[in-house]
């Protein structure tokens, strides 16, 4: 993950400018609907903001961070709203999100790391919230110009969410990258949390970090 952050302080600007203004709706409208009205939202990985830009807009609550500094600095000033510089291992909050949103963000772990952090973002979210993540598709893990990345499928999503304490349900989807000129595709997963869950394994769940 450091490796990735230094590629990200260093191309914070260019990473800004390639993403900021691609247009997700599509993504947008798996996660958002199963919000309530001014849900709490946290972005976690945020990088350009672009995705905290439009919950805002929308008239969401939005918790933004991001692990590198110069990204994270140069997103609040685009989007006018705080993004806190922290990583995965920093999420302490408990039940306190209607929705955890992590477009391409995990992908920068080892794949080793990535349950320990999805357990974080879960239990950062209140009961009947959902998760949405994403990954490129793949089963690769790879370093590539500087950057980690670890691929997924839609069995591995399914996977992880299975591992979770509460899961209602699980979706997951394909889609094409969003830029122009990608020849890529992403696995898309939203992970529901159920409304009820048992406060003894919540409890256990929130003392196992």
């Amino acid at each position: 993950m450091s490796q990735s952050v230094a590629y990200y302080n260093a191309h914070a600007q260019a990473f800004l400018d390639e993403t900021l203004h691609v247009d997700m709706t599509a993504l947008y409208e798996a996660f958002l609907p199963h919000l309530p009205e001014n849900a709490h939202i946290l972005d976690a990985g945020c990088g350009s903001g672009r995705d905290s830009r439009e919950f805002l807009a929308r008239g969401y609550r939005v918790t933004a961070f991001d692990a590198s500094e110069k990204l994270a600095g140069l997103a609040s000033k685009a989007i006018n709203h705080p993004v806190s510089v922290r990583s995965f291992d920093e999420v302490n909050e408990f039940q306190v999100y209607d929705g955890v949103w992590a477009c391409a963000s995990l992908l920068h772990l080892p794949r080793q790391q990535i349950p320990h952090a999805l357990t974080r973002l879960w239990q950062a979210l209140k009961p009947g919230g959902l998760l949405y993540l994403s990954f490129k598709q793949g089963e690769e893990e790879r370093e590539r110009n500087g950057r980690h990345f670890t691929d997924a499928t839609e069995i591995e999503l399914e996977r992880w969410a299975n591992a979770l304490p509460g899961l209602e349900k699980i979706t997951t989807w394909q889609t094409a990258d969003r830029r122009p000129g990608r020849d890529e595709y992403w696995v898309n997963g939203v992970f529901h949390k159920r409304g009820l869950i048992d406060p003894v394994t919540d409890i256990d769940a929130k003392f196992s970090i």
